[in-house]
């Protein structure tokens, strides 16, 4: 089965889940141009999680998912909201899905775990997950030590189910190299963020447009965390603490709300821009639709001139 046939979608691409980002005007212009949208729910109550799948409804009558961040307390609650709004895709990250899986697939819940290594795409495999997502340290946000190019042939030929390219595609170019690596489709954080329908701050946006290929960098490797953003006043000094062997609590006091204030507040400086390693290709702000409607026009113009 493909991946469009197996989430009811038109085109193989799913937005990659940001939190503070994923939200229902980005999820649903996602769904709505024929991709699958993704609410994050990284910080959520249940309460605000209901609140976001029903805004989302009233915005799309198409197919999208939840990301569940299992590292998260509240996970059972999310759960139950999930269940009761009758979401029938998820995605998972930080954490094993092994004790909520019963649950979930009792619902009738397709289930898609965001992998960094082949041992752990097998464990999700037995675990009973329909697809995996093989995400590559290219990508924004929280990356593992594998390029996509390394690990997305490796987990392809380890297990049976769809794999998922991530990390560093932004394009049609990027679409057909995973295609031709064994990927059943992929999925996009970073060229969303520099869309319309994207509801960071100016600020954030602009930052994207001008990082070029070597402005992300990657903080918290010592501490097993490592996260991808572009390089600014708050990543260089996390660095060079982390390079002193500081303490954790005088790491995590200097990131402390970092997200909300590059998303929320525009504060490019000492907030932080998550964003993956394929910056240096975004140089304008587009529609969804049409940044959708683009990768897949390319794709096939690559496809026929190989």
């Amino acid at each position: 089965m493909s991946i469009t046939e197996l989430l009811h979608i038109e085109y193989p691409i799913i937005q990659g889940a940001m939190a503070q980002i994923a939200k229902a005007e980005l999820v649903s212009a996602v769904s709505n141009a024929g991709g699958l949208g993704v609410i994050a729910s990284g910080g959520m109550s249940a309460e605000e999680l209901a609140a976001e799948i029903r805004r989302t409804k009233t915005l799309t009558d198409k197919p999208f998912a939840v990301n569940l961040m299992l590292m998260m307390t509240n996970i059972e609650e999310l759960t139950e909201v999930i269940i009761k709004e009758d979401v029938k895709i998820i995605t998972t990250g930080a954490g094993t899905p092994k004790s909520f899986m019963p649950t979930w697939k009792a619902a009738g819940i397709t289930v898609i775990p965001v992998v960094p290594s082949v041992m752990i795409a097998r464990k999700m495999e037995k675990l009973g997950a329909d697809a995996v997502i093989a995400e590559g340290t290219e990508a924004g946000g929280h990356v593992g030590e594998t390029t996509t190019m390394a690990l997305l042939p490796q987990v392809v030929d380890a297990v049976s189910i769809p794999v998922i390219a991530a990390g560093g595609i932004a394009d049609g170019r990027g679409m057909v190299a995973a295609f031709a690596l064994g990927a059943a489709g992929v999925q996009i954080g970073t060229r969303f963020l520099a869309t319309d329908e994207c509801p960071v701050h100016d600020n954030f946006k602009a930052a994207l447009l001008k990082a070029g290929d070597r402005d992300t960098m990657v903080t918290g490797r010592r501490s097993g965390a490592p996260v991808r953003s572009i390089k600014n006043k708050m990543i260089k000094e996390y660095l060079r603490l982390e390079n002193e062997n500081v303490d954790r609590d005088t790491l995590e006091s200097l990131t402390l709300g970092s997200l909300r204030k590059a998303v929320a507040e525009g504060d490019t400086e000492n907030g932080s821009i998550m964003a993956g390693q394929i910056t240096g290709m975004i140089n304008e702000i587009k529609p969804c639709k049409d940044v959708i409607l683009e990768i897949m026009k390319q794709a096939k113009e690559v496809t026929s001139s190989l």
